[in-house]
């Protein structure tokens, strides 16, 4: 296969490769260290130089800090509240895009505008309002409270207007002729023709929900309804001796998303190159 590539093709194909190469174990080796440390016990974390595989596998940190902080409640916090602000999206977002794809809206180039202007309002300039409202609305410490601010999104109606314009318009024609109407087309036929994006725009949500620390660190005042980020933070500075605990935290908050990422790869690059080209 290399036959009749000149010495200057191979030398920029070797350059490509080191350079993925090193892009690889820079962004891998944080992860890969943090499973190592995980089944480390103490006195191989604080070796010199590091120790970088487990000569003895332990499970302690695990339970450790499972015993430390309520690990699995808050694990169960962080999946509830990341799939209902999933869920809650992706319906809004189907339903906003929708309407400015195929209904005959008026201003509608101006409405789509404030939508993308949501885009560029920072999450901190809105934050104390939000924490105050909820607050006197009695949400605070609940998973309405942890939900609320996020059922909908500036950018998940973007992504799938720009998806559902792909869509050639004579698909609503024959729908038409056919008798179905708004609601019967958009699940039937639009929601079908475009899993990738819909794909794409859950996993991007959920890992987002999955991460956040600001808000859940506000509206929250006890353990047992604090997510999992901020429980990770609570053994940091309790069990600051033992490394060992943080990393089997931190192992266990990376399952889902490292799982995300791994299966639904193909379904982010589809789904947000939809409708680059036309």
């Amino acid at each position: 296969m290399l036959a009749g590539r000149s010495p200057r093709d191979l030398l920029g194909r070797a350059a490509v490769h080191l350079l993925l190469a090193v892009a690889l174990v820079t962004v891998a080796f944080p992860v890969y260290y943090a499973i190592a440390g995980a089944f480390m016990g103490p006195s191989e974390l604080s070796s010199y130089p590091p120790a970088l595989v487990p000569h003895s596998v332990t499970g302690r940190n695990f339970s450790g800090a499972v015993d430390t902080i309520p690990l699995f409640r808050q694990y169960a916090n962080s999946a509830i509240t990341a799939t209902a602000i999933t869920v809650a999206q992706l319906f809004t977002s189907i339903l906003a895009a929708y309407a400015f794809v195929f209904l005959p809206l008026k201003a509608r180039a101006v409405v789509f505008g404030v939508f993308l202007a949501t885009l560029m309002v920072p999450w901190e300039a809105i934050i104390i309002p939000n924490y105050l409202t909820l607050s006197d609305w009695g949400f605070g410490n609940t998973y309405f409270g942890l939900v609320l601010p996020f059922l909908a999104s500036g950018f998940g109606t973007f992504m799938l207007r720009q998806a559902f314009r792909q869509l050639p318009g004579e698909l609503r024609d024959a729908a038409r002729i056919d008798g179905a109407g708004h609601w019967r087309f958009l699940w039937r036929i639009v929601v079908p023709l475009n899993k990738p994006a819909l794909a794409a725009l859950s996993i991007y949500v959920f890992l987002s929900a999955w991460n956040q620390y600001f808000w859940p660190l506000i509206i929250t005042r006890t353990a047992d309804m604090q997510t999992l980020q901020i429980g990770l933070t609570s053994l940091r500075d309790s069990e600051m001796a033992d490394p060992g605990l943080i990393l089997a935290g931190v192992v266990l908050s990376l399952l889902p998303t490292l799982a995300l990422v791994v299966f639904g790869q193909r379904f982010i690059v589809r789904g947000l190159t939809a409708g680059a080209v036309r």
